[in-house]
């Protein structure tokens, strides 16, 4: 890959190539890129010799941006870094923050966690499912994947207040409470969709279009994986059983039944199948966790880490200083440094953060899966036909905020 405008992209456009070869700019404005992505293609006819991901069109310079706020600001920014997947960047950053302070959230706050986390997931998967269909033609799929994610939205809009940022993890726990029968509705529609996949499945899954688009196109090997430091069901589609949620748990997920679905064939394909089986689990951990929903506090009780319960800012003067003194100040972790990783819908989700014991990180280091699945579009799309490119795009599942942060 490289950043936009470099010198090395420039120079591959204006080398002198042979009168059979063309060099074509996909993107970075194009709805198949997923993104504001510039994808530089050499063809030989319909067959791509060279393919270059040009990123840095969406720069926001967030890590940086971190630098300046309190552990608390940060949170509103991790929401931005995928917003297809808010609330697994929020949970990703609080749990490597409270690694720093040593501190853990309350049982019922974990299991919350749990819930949002894996809506999350099949809300991103949904989004990806609809729009990598309509990418390859189909237009119907899109329809059926917003229908279930609007209620996903609603969700997060009746227990948190914001849809596509919900912002609804806090150091220490969670904002607040859920409402009165808000996990019954929940359990109500993880129970009803698995009935409703089958719509997406009838439509795809046996489908000779989707199947001449997207069987044997962008094979990649369990070895090849390894080499490109590929996470998510980019790994899982070629058979790599690797999963953060099984293999360093967090949240309590080692107490859950679920499978981790892995493909045969590493081919877009698979990865399909593999997204499907995904969002399958994701409804079979929430149908657990909601009724196993603990009761209790919702934040850890350290006037130190936590806001106080908005009744007591309201009634009790130690509270009010206490609410005063974290806004103002902020927590403030030992000197020192982390780093955390969770299992993000895209892929391995990782946050480092060095601490100098002041209210601010000295500095944070995100490792986001959308970037590390990128590099691998070059070795896909070499030797496939232009057509395929909007197929491999869309298998990767690219955000590009994710990538540019």
């Amino acid at each position: 890959m490289a950043a936009n405008g470099s010198p090395e992209i420039e120079n591959e456009a204006s080398e002198p190539i042979g009168e059979e070869r063309l060099i074509l700019n996909i993107g970075p404005q194009h709805p198949s890129t997923h993104g504001v992505l510039r994808v530089v293609v050499e063809l030989e006819g319909e067959v791509i010799v060279r393919c270059t991901p040009d990123i840095g069109y969406l720069h926001r310079g967030i890590e940086k941006l971190m630098e300046s706020k309190t552990y608390h600001q940060c949170l509103p920014l991790t929401d931005r870094i995928d917003y297809l997947a808010g609330s697994a960047n929020n949970l990703g950053f609080v749990l490597a923050v409270e690694r720093l302070l040593g501190v853990d959230a309350p049982p019922r706050a974990q299991a919350l966690r749990v819930i949002m986390a894996e809506l999350t997931r099949i809300s991103s998967h949904l989004f990806w499912l609809g729009t990598h269909a309509h990418d390859l033609g189909a237009m119907t799929p899109l329809f059926y994947a917003l229908r279930e994610r609007e209620q996903i939205m609603d969700f997060f809009e009746a227990v948190a207040g914001g849809r596509l940022f919900p912002c609804y993890f806090r150091i220490g726990g969670v904002a607040r409470d859920i409402p009165d029968g808000w996990d019954s509705a929940v359990r109500e529609f993880v129970l009803s969709f698995p009935e409703k996949m089958k719509d997406y499945e009838t439509l795809l899954t046996k489908n000779p279009i989707w199947l001449q688009r997207t069987r044997g196109v962008g094979v990649l090997t369990i070895d090849e994986v390894l080499d490109y430091g590929l996470s998510g069901p980019m790994a899982r589609g070629s058979g790599l059983a690797w999963d953060i949620r099984r293999a360093d748990p967090y949240c309590g997920y080692e107490t859950y039944d679920f499978d981790i679905p892995t493909g045969e064939n590493g081919d877009t394909y698979d990865r399909y199948l593999v997204r499907l089986e995904e969002m399958r689990q994701s409804a079979k951990i929430i149908r657990q966790a909601v009724d196993r929903l603990p009761g209790g506090d919702i934040c850890v009780d350290d006037p130190t880490v936590a806001f106080p319960p908005k009744e007591a800012v309201l009634t009790r003067i130690e509270s009010l200083i206490q609410h005063f003194l974290l806004v103002e100040e902020g927590v403030k972790p030992p000197a020192g440094e982390v780093f955390h990783h969770t299992e993000a819908p895209k892929g391995e989700l990782g946050f480092f953060i060095v601490s100098d014991g002041s209210p601010k990180p000295f500095r944070v280091k995100i490792r986001a899966p959308s970037f590390a699945n990128l590099q691998v579009l070059s070795k896909l799309a070499e030797g496939r036909l232009l057509a395929d490119l909007i197929a491999l795009i869309g298998t990767i599942d690219i955000v590009l905020a994710d990538v540019d942060r």
